[in-house]
Formats: C-alpha cells, structure tokens, sequence
C-alpha cells in the first residue's frame, strides 16, 4: 500500500480523468494507493476539501493558507484553530516562507504567517506541513522558536540541501520526496534519499503539479506517487514494497488523526509490525 502524503485534490486539471475526483482516486486505488492527504492553500477552500472528504473515506485534509497565498486579511491564530477544528483536520498547512518570487508576499509577512500556523498547531497538538523554498535559515529558525517537537510535521516536496533536512529531521520533522526526485538534475535529492533514515521519509505526488518521469510535461495525479517511491527504493537498494511499509507506517505515525481512517487491513497490519506505536 502507498499514501500520497500531500495532494490538491481540488485542482485536478481536465486532462487528469476529466477532472473527475472519484475518477482520479479509483486510478489511485487501481496502483495501490489507498490514502490521500488533501492540502489547504488557503482557509477558504476548505469547505470544497471537506466535502471531498465526506464523500471518500481514504481521504483526509489538512487546513492553511499558503506563504504564497495573497489574503485580503491575515487570519489570526484563534481563526486557524477554529477553522481546523471545524473542519476535523488532520494537520496544519501548508504553511511556510517561500523566497524565490521576491514580487509575492512579503517576507515579513510570510514569517508573521507562518508562526501563527506554528502556533496554532501546537495549540491543537497536530502536525504542521512545511512549504519552504530559498529560506532555509529563516525556516528552521521559526521551527525552532515556534514547532512543537513532541508533534513535528513535514518539509514536504523537499528540494533543499541535506544539512537542512538533517537539521528538520533532528527537530522532530519528516521529509516528503516528490516527483522531482526522478528529474534529470535532481541528483542532490537522490543523493538526499539514500542518506536520510528510511524512517523519517514520506513520500507525495504534489498533483496536479510536478509529474515524475516518464509522465513528465502532464498535470499530476496520486496514482504515481508509486513512481516516487519506485525511484527512492532503487537508490536504496531495496524493494519497493519496503519503501511502501515503511512510509506509509511513517505517515500514520505522524497524522494520527487519519489512522481512524485507514483501511482495516492497513490498521492489522500496522499493529501487528510494531511500526505504529
């Protein structure tokens, strides 16, 4: 079984099953993908992610507003927890600072953001989701001042440097590998998966955005998150079905609050390997 740890299931392109969730999923399921953590880029889509919800029960979803994200009016952290709680999710985010489009929000802003997230989860005791691209220090700076260790999170679709996710990783956090660990010059990142615990990895598609080869220059779906997984067991050295166990026991192991809906068998056998304590 595989778990596509981080997805926009709201934005499926047309190309991708005609646009049609239960479509996409079924293809998912069909590859072995049977969990699916729906992402909040802003607090405003959460009531379209709740009814995907309700209608799947492999998925869960998680609420934020991304770093990227211009809202008319910053949400405080009393408006992120209520919203989280209303709409029983399993984390908080994405959430994070993003530097790479200096035009875009403003650094002060996306600190003053991202540490109401930080705080706000930590308050509700649920992991937090991590988008962070070209601000390295400032990141774990925040996570360190602000994350709750005993909780943690993920750096999801990681792209940056091993002595940052090493430091992640020390923090109480997880790395998500996406597709771009099958591009061309993404070597660092392959370099990076063959280094990293095995236990601290999570693995995602980002879909709609970010094919893995050979599906390259297509909108993204979850079905090749096995694709990701594919590429991290051969660098490793090992089979795809290890890779498979040991994330999708990783993911479980981070969201809690999805365990509930995890599929029977999944739960046995989670139980039975020890990996979900």
């Amino acid at each position: 079984m595989f778990v596509d740890s981080h997805c926009h299931l709201d934005r499926l392109s047309e190309l991708t099953h005609g646009g049609d969730v239960a479509a996409t999923l079924a293809a998912a399921r069909a590859a072995h993908v049977h969990q699916f953590l729906a992402i909040s880029t802003s607090l405003e889509e959460l009531p379209g992610l709740a009814a995907i919800a309700r209608e799947h029960e492999d998925v869960v979803i998680s609420a934020g507003l991304h770093p990227l994200h211009q809202a008319p009016v910053e949400p405080s952290v009393e408006q992120i927890v209520e919203a989280a709680q209303q709409y029983d999710v399993v984390a908080i985010g994405e959430t994070g600072l993003d530097y790479h489009y200096q035009e875009s929000v403003p650094q002060a802003v996306q600190h003053e953001r991202f540490k109401r997230h930080l705080m706000a989860a930590a308050e509700l005791e649920l992991p937090v989701i991590v988008h962070t691209r070209e601000a390295k220090e400032d990141t774990l700076a925040l996570l360190r001042e602000y994350a709750d260790p005993h909780v943690g999170g993920v750096l999801h679709c990681f792209t940056e440097d091993l002595d940052m996710a090493r430091e992640a990783v020390r923090l109480g956090f997880y790395i998500s590998l996406s597709g771009i660990i099958t591009f061309r010059n993404a070597a660092p990142l392959r370099e990076l998966a063959r280094q990293l615990p095995l236990d601290r990895l999570l693995i995602e598609t980002d879909s709609p955005y970010l094919a893995p080869v050979p599906h390259r220059g297509k909108p993204n779906e979850p079905a090749w998150v096995v694709e990701v997984a594919e590429c991290i067991a051969q660098q490793r050295g090992i089979t795809t079905d290890e890779v498979a166990m040991q994330t999708t026991a990783n993911f479980y192991h981070l969201f809690r609050g999805a365990v509930p809906d995890a599929p029977p068998h999944v739960k046995e056998a989670l139980a039975q390997s020890g990996l979900l304590v």
